[in-house]
């Protein structure tokens, strides 16, 4: 035992040396420690490597994952601030290359980056994410031909976007020259970096939201155009916000960005893709030449076709004229039907007229006035017996009714009437009665309570300490005299008693020789009434 309790103090008295210089950190002032030390030591870096753990963006906005390569991995967490400006999106598996800051978080005591810009790590992970883009939008039907739209044969309105100081406007204005003048209507977007997607989207929309007829004439085509460049030149063209843009535009649109070895996503989505933006304008609209050969062939065409057309139409007039009967043959028949008609239309009316003359005379004799007499006396009989009906009617529906209202005056006297009305007056009776008891009862109660506050002021009030033989000092003004410093000599005061009030003068002063005279305090106005007066006074 002797032996353990040494090697116990041993031990102890080794540890003792071995922490006794060693200063004392919190875990909070070692984490704070060693986040600015990681970040004093690094600051801003470049780190390449495998996005890993991107399920999307957050609820807040903010994006976590991680960066590995084959042997390591270091978490990255971008804010949503910046989330909004990276040209080049998270994506699960991609290679990029993160420029950022390194710091720690403190909470799980672990290092990450804090990622302020994001680009692809070459030309193949630009490739990979192209291509898992293009699988992504034609899964939605976005590049299906049944929803490409014809382009107009000859457009009185051109709309194209491009840069307006590059050479490919001016290409394509002298190509449109060349051809066939038109009314160009160019919107100014930027052709390459971090807000080309946005300005060539904003301006197919744009395009596609103006009026009908109005200041701005909307174009009957679309034209994105763009000279030749490397992938990463031309990526703003590959951007899904483009992309969904040109397929939900109802203005057709040619799509004519980099050469005819280049390819983005907005040409799959476009209704035609033109090799190079000289191209596009002439496929835009037609050569004005070829558009005159073309239509004096046409002419020449109807013209013969015209001809050919009023010769075959005349011969075979000439035929059938020629087997047509006589215009005297035609109407031998139905002149000879027609003496006939006229001969028996006549005969037919005379008898017609003698006809209608037999009907009326047999009907004259019929009509006599003794036929209108006989039916107004049967009438007045009948209206007199009415008349005797509807009176005996009155009389037995009355005769019932008058006897039962004369039940019913009988009914009514004045007896029932001042009955209650002398019911009545006996409860008004008892009701002032009980009402002329209650006040005088609350009187009472009333006349108690104002007794004893009587008491109780005669009790407190200053009046009853004069009795016991105290007397009140008040100066000229009314206000009360406290105190003996408050009087000086030569001043008129006011004695009241218990009997009644006594005006005296103060021989000498009541200040101290040194003290400073205080000045006298403000009291209530003197009562006007005696002491049993209705003004209360204080003598504290």
């Amino acid at each position: 035992m002797a032996e353990l309790a040494r090697a116990a103090r041993q031990d102890a008295g080794q540890n003792a040396a071995m922490g006794a210089n060693l200063p004392e950190y919190s875990v909070s002032e070692l984490s704070s420690a060693i986040k600015r030390t990681l970040e004093g030591a690094y600051g801003y870096v470049r780190l390449r490597g495998e996005i890993s753990g991107f399920r999307g963006a957050h609820s807040s906005g903010h994006c976590y994952f991680g960066l590995k390569d084959e042997k390591s991995k270091i978490e990255a967490v971008i804010w949503r601030t910046t989330v909004q400006g990276l040209k080049l999106k998270p994506v699960e598996g991609l290679e990029v290359i993160a420029t950022g800051r390194i710091t720690t978080y403190p909470g799980s005591s672990k290092y990450q980056i804090v990622i302020d810009a994001l680009e692809p790590a070459g030309i193949g992970a630009l490739m990979a994410l192209l291509e898992e883009r293009k699988k992504t939008l034609a899964a939605e039907g976005l590049f299906e031909d049944a929803r490409k739209k014809p382009r107009p044969f000859l457009p009185r309105v051109i709309g194209i976007v491009t840069s307006p100081t590059g050479a490919v406007i001016r290409d394509m204005l002298a190509g449109f020259s060349e051809r066939f003048p038109a009314h160009v209507v160019l919107w100014p977007v930027r052709v390459q970096g971090e807000t080309c997607a946005a300005e060539v989207a904003g301006a197919i929309r744009g395009f596609n939201a103006l009026p009908v007829g109005g200041r701005l004439p909307r174009p009957d085509v679309l034209i994105v155009a763009r000279g030749g460049g490397s992938l990463e030149d031309l990526w703003g063209f590959n951007d899904e916000m483009v992309v969904r843009a040109a397929a939900a535009s109802t203005i057709p649109i040619i799509s004519a960005v980099g050469h005819e070895t280049d390819w983005t996503l907005i040409d799959l989505a476009a209704d035609a893709r033109a090799p190079t933006p000289t191209k596009a304008a002439e496929w835009a609209v037609p050569k004005y030449s070829e558009l005159l050969e073309q239509t004096g062939k046409l002419g020449l065409r109807l013209g013969t076709s015209a001809r050919r057309a009023l010769d075959g139409m005349r011969a075979h007039l000439r035929a059938a004229v020629r087997g047509l009967p006589r215009r005297s043959d035609l109407l031998a028949l139905p002149r000879q039907r027609f003496d006939a008609v006229d001969r028996r239309l006549g005969r037919a009316l005379l008898a017609n007229t003698r006809a209608h003359g037999t009907q009326l005379a047999r009907c004259a004799s019929r009509l006599q006035p003794r036929l209108l007499e006989g039916r107004l006396a049967r009438t007045r009989d009948r209206l007199d017996a009415l008349g005797r009906r509807a009176t005996a009617s009155l009389t037995r529906t009355t005769g019932p009714r008058r006897a039962r209202l004369e039940r019913t005056a009988g009914r009514l006297g004045l007896q029932p009437i001042v009955v209650r009305i002398a019911r009545c007056n006996e409860r008004v009776e008892v009701l002032a009665s009980r009402a002329r008891q209650s006040l005088l009862a609350r009187v009472a109660d009333r006349r108690r309570h104002l007794d004893g506050c009587a008491k109780l002021l005669a009790s407190l009030g200053y009046q009853g300490v004069l009795q016991r033989g105290y007397a009140l000092v008040r100066d000229s003004e009314g206000r009360a005299l406290r105190s003996a410093a408050h009087i000086a000599a030569g001043q008129r005061i006011d004695i009241e008693l218990a009997d009644g009030r006594v005006d005296a003068q103060a021989l000498s002063g009541g200040a101290r020789d040194g003290a400073k005279q205080l000045p006298p305090t403000r009291a209530a106005p003197r009562p006007k009434s005696g002491p049993q007066g209705g003004s209360q006074g204080s003598l504290f």
